[in-house]
């Protein structure tokens, strides 16, 4: 017999690549991290895990035990939800993770829909970039994450999570005013030599620009790095360099100092992600429904 728990273990340490850092997400010490792997180790009769430099790696019938692991998950998942739905759950509290910009955007309407709509539905509400909140999600920190489509994202057809796409959006060129190109049409291709400011690298955003920019044939050179959008464009508009800003970031800083030009193909991507099974528990459902709805009423905006 297989313990679940050990399972879940496995799967921490392959998310997260350190035993330590498994053990902090899991709340445990690195020491009983090791213990659980070794029994679990023991139980299926294999070597689990190679030492891979500083981390580790799952071994051949590791990667076999961890897809068995995530349909075991799923479906335990898909239990809590029917026994839940069995006893008619409409009261407790949910945890959300989102990127600032989105729980502005549909995670706050959401809340206030479900505030008169489902009033024994507590949400609470915790910021994080779109590569963090995923990981919350499934180290079951949160039970849902609104996040963004970035390079090393989990893939949509992940058997650990069920995503729904929410909206989209292009970035924009920030430029400071008097700036060469602030007078024309502009592609990515044109920003190659310039001198950029941006989010920091693992910032999903950060990830969306340097692709954009890789396939346009250069490497953007960030001179100045901010995950605050508001200081992005200030700085562009004290003329520190150029930027590209999610087009919805920018309605809450101060276009006064720049020029803002669309630039065609960049886009954020923005979807809602619970762990596979759980987009049935009933306590999810009017969520996951009222930040469709939300996402629904901004793609209706003239600014998207």
């Amino acid at each position: 017999m297989i313990d679940t728990r050990r399972l879940r273990t496995l799967r921490a340490v392959a998310d997260h690549r350190t035993v330590t850092a498994a053990a902090a997400a899991l709340h445990l010490t690195p020491s009983a991290v090791s213990q659980q792997l070794v029994a679990l180790e023991h139980e299926v009769g294999h070597r689990l895990l190679d030492r891979d430099g500083r981390g580790v790696r799952l071994t051949a019938v590791g990667r076999i035990l961890l897809d068995h692991a995530n349909e075991i998950f799923a479906q335990l998942e898909r239990a809590g939800a029917d026994i839940a739905a069995y006893t008619a759950g409409t009261a407790g509290e949910v945890k959300v993770a989102s990127f600032a910009t989105a729980i502005g955007l549909v995670v706050a309407p959401a809340v206030g829909t479900l505030r008169d709509k489902e009033p024994g539905i507590r949400v609470r509400v915790l910021d994080a970039e779109g590569d963090q909140s995923l990981t919350m999600v499934l180290d079951g920190a949160v039970d849902a994450a609104v996040a963004v489509e970035y390079r090393g994202a989990p893939a949509e057809d992940d058997r650990r999570l069920s995503r729904i796409p929410l909206y989209s959006e292009p970035f924009d060129l920030v430029l400071p005013r008097g700036h060469r190109l602030s007078g024309s049409e502009v592609t990515v291709a044109d920003l190659s030599g310039e001198t950029w400011i941006g989010p920091y690298p693992g910032n999903p955003c950060h990830d969306v620009i340097a692709l954009a920019c890789e396939h346009a044939g250069f490497t953007p050179e960030f001179a100045h790095s901010s995950d605050d959008f508001s200081a992005v464009v200030a700085l562009a508009a004290a003329g520190a360099g150029v930027a590209m800003v999610p087009r919805l970031a920018l309605r809450g800083t101060d276009p006064s100092g720049v020029v803002i030009r669309p630039v065609p193909g960049p886009e954020r991507r923005v979807f809602t992600a619970v762990r596979r099974g759980a987009e049935r528990h009933p306590l999810l459902i009017p969520l996951l429904n009222a930040l469709q709805d939300a996402a629904t009423t901004l793609r209706r905006t003239p600014s998207l």
